[in-house]
């Protein structure tokens, strides 16, 4: 019988031929923790007493609040060096950047299972890997024993055709299938990603729409390998780990969704992911700040088309720009090729790679009825460290020539 993606490499990994619907145990290739959800796995396993098996494919990422903010935090992240050291685990420390573009960029192969204490685990399927987010009790567990129990999901067959318009990007694609779908449309589902709209996206698109899946409740987010998957596995330094993932023929999937690339620039209003309208609808929203980066949107051709809006521009007066690269890769990168430079010199601030103000930590907290619009993936009240602000979601495009505008602004005009 003909499988999805998911199948597949279920099956591979629990070492028998399983299908939507069934409870396995598989073994597990890479374990991600970042400096939020760490400290409560590490002490379930001090709890547990259990010797851990795993600690060589286990990731520590600091990267939520990098640097501390509070002695709290920074004690926590003195617990994860320890642990890390304790059982030979890999650490990515202040300023390696966010957990999920790292993880890309060091470690997941096409095929792998992996497991992370972040929601946005899912991010990895762009790779072909099947990849999703556990809570730290489970991952615990995974640290332990180098498994997990799993049920295999169900899986929608995501179909998109035609060529991205002018000033429309993937941050704009994924916004507009989640409002279609719902925050809750796809439910512990894998989505699949076919199409001609697909085939032409870069990794740095893919990895923006996988990382969105778990906004509309998805589990895992998955993309076929090819030769865009082989060229940035090349970029990296790791083209020896690519290998073809592909869906059979004649899978069976649960639905099959269809949907046309020719949109607008979208935008997600304050205080849902899938509260989604075209640009259009909140052109003119006077915004206080904006924020591009995180695992979502900081990646290289994020900052680029940032830099390429700027360019000569200045930011406006009454509003804070905050960049923040995903790695240190990127910012290198971003650094060598003058984009950096070019948004500083417009007004912008660059902050170190990491989190940032995603989550509300630090790094641009917002104030009282300030209105920000962001490249992150969630809006929800107090999601920025102020329940009484409000946040729209959007591409690094639009967010650039909102920051020059001062107000929610279309793209198109500075392109």
């Amino acid at each position: 019988m003909d499988k999805t993606i998911a199948e597949k490499i279920l099956s591979e990994k629990s070492g028998r031929e399983v299908y939507a619907g069934d409870l396995i145990v598989a073994k597990i290739d890479r374990i991600a923790l970042q400096d939020g959800t760490a400290p409560l796995a590490i002490r379930r396993i001090r709890e547990l007493g259990m010797e851990v098996k795993a600690g060589k494919i286990t990731h520590f990422f600091i990267d939520h609040a990098s640097p501390p903010p509070r002695k709290e935090l920074a004690n926590d992240q003195k617990l994860i060096r320890s642990f890390a050291r304790e059982i030979g685990a890999d650490m990515s420390d202040v300023g390696d950047g966010v957990i999920h573009q790292v993880m890309v960029e060091r470690y997941i192969c096409p095929g792998d299972l992996a497991v992370g204490a972040d929601s946005h685990t899912c991010t990895y399927g762009a790779l072909g890997c099947f990849a999703t987010g556990m809570g730290s009790t489970d991952i615990a567990i995974a640290i332990v024993l180098g498994k997990n129990w799993f049920r295999v999901p169900e899986t929608f067959r995501v179909q998109i055709d035609g060529k991205l318009p002018k000033g429309v990007f993937a941050k704009d694609l994924i916004l507009h299938i989640i409002g279609k779908l719902g925050v809750d449309g796809a439910t512990y589902k894998a989505l699949e990603f076919h199409g001609e709209t697909v085939k032409a996206l870069d990794m740095d698109s893919r990895l923006t729409i996988a990382n969105m899946v778990v906004e509309c409740g998805a589990k895992v987010g998955l993309f076929e390998t090819d030769e865009v998957t082989r060229k940035f596995l090349a970029e990296v330094g790791r083209e020896s780990c690519f290998r073809e993932i592909k869906a059979d023929e004649n899978a069976s999937y649960e639905k099959e969704l269809y949907f046309s690339a020719d949109i607008e620039p979208m935008v997600a209003k304050p205080h849902n992911v899938d509260n989604v309208v075209p640009v259009s609808e909140v052109e003119g929203v006077k915004v206080d700040q904006v924020y591009i980066g995180t695992c979502t949107n900081g990646r290289l051709s994020d900052i680029e088309v940032v830099a390429r809006i700027l360019k000569g521009r200045k930011v406006h007066r009454d509003v804070r720009l905050l960049v923040c690269p995903a790695s240190r890769f990127v910012y290198l990168k971003a650094l060598e090729l003058g984009y950096l430079r070019t948004i500083v010199e417009a007004g912008g601030v660059i902050l170190p790679p990491g989190c940032g103000p995603c989550v509300g930590i630090h790094m641009g907290v917002l104030a009282d009825n300030d209105v920000c619009i962001s490249t992150q993936n969630r809006n929800f009240k107090g999601r920025m460290g102020n329940p009484n602000a409000e946040i729209y979601l959007a591409s690094p495009a639009t967010a650039a020539a909102s920051a020059i505008k001062g107000e929610i602004a279309d793209p198109r005009e500075f392109l």
